[in-house]
């Protein structure tokens, strides 16, 4: 909607346009090179596969000139000329195929030149210094997140980590919990925390993430939501998670058996019964 207002034309008045001076954002501007790496990259297989089909028709275009020997040649005039006819569409060919490798040592280096610039573009945008995991829980049967506690140690998160926050979020009468196969939801730690908290801990079929559909469809709504967002710390993500959880449980919700309804609408409706 707000593109479809920039693009209509105002009811009175000059068309307002962007400032010279205005930047496209940080993400906008990886976003850009990235398809531009792309695009090199594209363009460059593409040029690989012609040179193949040239060296082919090269090599098959020298081998009939080789093999093609007239059978029932004269004597020595007959063949004299003949061997200097092939020698002159050698040295054709020959020169031909120099040009060919010249252009390609120009075509290689412009190449790595636009490689070299992207790169260079690449460097100068900030890099990501850390990775932040999200844990995500959800009912499957209000559509509820009850949490969305984050973890700054990214890729070095340890199943005790999960469980702690767990422990936490996890409501007294769960009785099944579904996750995925990966080491956090194996280890003994948690499968501890399963005989504590005396529930029945399911996990998907491998390679079948549609199994854990509510999940997954949950996964896809809050990256949608983060794409235009931008922080600077966990704490400014803690924030903007708090901000999509409220967003999240208090709208209307298409999956629910009740449409129209929020999932805490349909959590205290459930609660009444």
């Amino acid at each position: 909607m707000r593109l479809f207002v920039e693009a209509s034309a105002p009811l009175s008045g000059v068309r307002q346009s962007k400032s010279v001076g205005e930047t496209p954002s940080k993400r906008e501007q990886t976003r850009q090179l990235r398809q531009e790496q792309a695009d090199l990259r594209t363009k460059r297989r593409q040029v690989r596969q012609q040179r193949q089909s040239a060296d082919a028709a090269w090599r098959q275009s020298r081998k009939e000139l080789r093999d093609n020997q007239p059978s029932d040649q004269p004597k020595v005039r007959a063949c004299w000329g003949s061997c200097k006819l092939k020698a002159e569409q050698r040295q054709v060919l020959r020169g031909q195929r120099q040009q060919q490798l010249a252009l390609r040592q120009q075509e290689d280096a412009q190449w790595r030149l636009d490689r070299q610039k992207l790169g260079e573009k690449m460097v100068l945008l900030p890099l990501v210094s850390a990775w932040v995991a999200i844990l995500l829980i959800v009912d499957n049967c209000t559509r509820q997140c009850w949490g969305l506690p984050i973890f700054v140690t990214g890729s070095h998160l340890t199943a005790e980590m999960v469980v702690a926050a767990l422990r936490a979020l996890l409501p007294a009468e769960l009785q099944f919990l579904i996750s995925d196969r990966g080491t956090h939801f194996t280890a003994q730690v948690f499968q501890q925390l399963v005989l504590n908290a005396n529930f029945v801990h399911v996990v998907i079929a491998r390679h079948r993430p549609q199994s854990n559909g509510i999940a997954e469809r949950f996964v896809r709504t809050i990256k949608e939501w983060l794409t235009d967002k931008t922080w600077d710390s966990s704490t400014a993500l803690e924030n903007l998670l708090a901000t999509f959880l409220a967003e999240f449980n208090d709208r209307p919700h298409q999956g629910l058996p009740i449409p129209g309804l929020s999932p805490n609408e349909y959590a205290n409706r459930i609660w009444l019964m």
